[in-house]
């Protein structure tokens, strides 16, 4: 098939891209309101539609760049590109190629892949290097029946959780408007200072909002979801959620000393998966998982019966 596929960069409108990437259950990485976030925080964003030759659409793929090292650009797909086909693995090593050297972005250039597949999966694919081991996550298949998804918990998970759901503690949906759940980024921020990890900064999640409002049918909520749990007058524990297509991420998190004891955190996740699963999501990615520096935010994760998925690694 490669010698009839077409590569074309920026040609694709936003509702082919969304319902593509829905139809995908993609990353939120490769949804079109997170390169407009990109864009706005000053990076490039090329988007590469792939198409047979009956102009059918096979793949996608978000690349965003920036300088590097002055004296170059740096190409990044984040978890792309989307197949939107089964595709062998000639028609991948075509695309990879394609994308890579094509991309328009000025010589000096390295374009990096980190696709959200398997390590075996790309190895079959020749011609790609991978230049650094991939990290792994933990995903919940939100099409299981919900007896099957509370039957894979932990034993301790699932304890955790009926004893929560026995306390004093309170599950609600939280407001979805930024002066509503503001108070839980500025926690977050405090949180990565402290704790020394990276994640999407407080005004990038903000811009996530209001780029997913501004979709044809972008919902009011902007593709976020908070989840909380309260104790008397006061919030124990809450989770921000971002929604994009199909899937839906886990993004932030925090409970109070008293939260903890009670899970709160076991509470509102139990129940986001049960409202995401009610709302038509097929899967919930809790985010990376380390057993070495985050050993007891992995077990928390794993402990909810997610299959733990090992993405392949960065490739050029």
């Amino acid at each position: 098939m490669s010698e009839v596929l077409q590569v074309r960069w920026n040609q694709i409108n936003r509702n082919e891209w969304d319902k593509a990437h829905a139809d995908a259950c993609a990353s939120y990485q490769q949804d079109w309101a997170y390169g407009k976030v990109l864009e706005k925080h000053g990076a490039k964003v090329w988007r590469a539609s792939v198409s047979d030759s009956g102009n059918n659409l096979i793949a996608l793929a978000q690349i965003t760049s920036k300088p590097f090292a002055m004296v170059g650009n740096f190409g990044l797909c984040t978890h792309g590109p989307i197949w939107l086909e089964r595709l062998t693995a000639d028609d991948k090593r075509f695309i990879y190629r394609a994308l890579g050297n094509a991309v328009p972005v000025k010589w000096p250039k390295l374009v990096v892949f980190t696709p959200d597949e398997a390590r075996d999966d790309v190895a079959r694919v020749s011609g790609v290097k991978r230049v650094m081991t991939g990290e792994a996550t933990v995903r919940i298949n939100l099409e299981q029946d919900v007896d099957v998804l509370r039957a894979a918990m932990d034993q301790k998970w699932r304890n955790r959780l009926k004893a929560a759901e026995k306390s004093d503690l309170k599950f609600t949906i939280g407001g979805t408007k930024p002066s509503q759940y503001r108070w839980l980024l500025d926690i977050e921020d405090i949180q990565r200072e402290r704790r020394g990890y990276r994640a999407l900064p407080a005004e990038m999640t903000l811009d996530w909002q209001t780029f997913k409002s501004n979709a044809e049918n972008g919902s009011k909520n902007g593709g976020v979801s908070i989840y909380r749990a309260d104790l008397g007058k006061e919030c124990a524990g809450a989770m921000l959620v971002l929604e994009h297509g199909t899937m839906a991420t886990y993004h932030i998190g925090w409970a109070s000393e008293e939260g903890r004891k009670l899970g709160a955190h076991n509470l509102c996740l139990w129940n986001a998966c049960l409202d995401l699963k009610a709302r038509g999501f097929k899967k919930f990615d809790l985010g990376g998982v380390n057993t070495q520096s985050g050993a007891g935010i992995a077990r928390f994760k794993i402990g909810t019966g997610g299959e733990v998925f090992q993405r392949a690694g960065a490739f050029v």
